[in-house]
C-alpha cells in the first residue's frame, strides 16, 4: 500500500487544494492530508478550524484522512508510515522554494519521496493568502472556494476588529 501526504496550512482550503488532492488521490492508495499547526505566517483559522474545513470538503471520501500536526513533515511521515510527500505548483516561482524543500527533506529522510503536480490553468492564480484578501475586503470568494469555506471566512471577516486593517496588496 502507497500512502501519501498532502501537507499544509490550508487557510484556507480553495479549490486549487482540492484539484491536487484528488488528483493525488487517483494515484496512491491513501492520501493524508495533513494541516500544519503553528507555520511562521499569520493565519485567519485556527488548526482546529482549518482540519474542520478539510474534513468537511472531503468527508466521505474513502481514500482521503485529514489530521493536524507540527514538527517536520518528514518526521510525521515516519512516524504514519508514509512513502511520498505531495505538492502543487501554481507558476515558476513555486518551483524553486518546493524544489528547495524536497531537497532538504529528500536529505533529511532519504527513503521519503517528493512529487509536484502542477494545477489545472483555472487554479493559477489560487492562494490562501489571495482567497483571505479579497474576502476581508468584501470580495466574492464563490468561485474560489466550497460554499462552507466561503461561510466560515465571512464569518470570520464579520468578527474581525475595525481596528485591524485589511491586508494592502488588493486593496492598493
Amino acid at each position: 500500500m502507497v500512502r501519501a501526504l498532502f501537507p499544509g496550512t490550508f487557510d484556507p482550503i480553495h479549490f486549487g487544494h482540492i484539484n491536487i488532492a484528488e488528483r493525488a488521490v487517483r494515484l496512491f492508495d491513501e492520501l493524508v492530508i495533513a494541516v500544519y499547526d503553528k507555520p511562521l505566517k499569520s493565519l485567519l483559522f485556527p488548526p482546529e478550524q482549518r482540519i474542520a474545513l478539510v474534513n468537511e470538503t472531503f468527508k466521505g471520501h474513502p481514500k482521503i484522512r485529514v489530521i493536524g500536526y507540527s514538527g517536520l513533515t518528514v518526521k510525521l511521515c515516519q512516524e504514519i508510515d508514509v512513502q511520498v510527500v505531495v505538492r502543487g505548483l501554481r507558476v515558476f516561482s513555486d518551483f524553486e522554494f518546493e524544489f528547495r524543500m524536497a531537497l532538504a527533506n529528500h536529505r533529511l529522510a532519504p527513503d521519503i519521496e517528493s512529487i509536484a503536480l502542477i494545477t489545472d490553468e483555472e487554479h493559477t492564480f489560487l492562494s490562501s493568502t489571495t482567497v483571505r484578501e479579497i474576502a476581508m475586503l468584501g470580495g466574492d470568494v464563490s468561485s474560489m472556494v466550497p460554499p462552507h469555506v466561503e461561510a466560515a471566512l465571512n464569518h470570520s471577516v464579520s468578527l474581525m476588529s475595525d481596528q485591524q486593517k485589511p491586508p494592502n496588496a488588493l486593496r492598493d
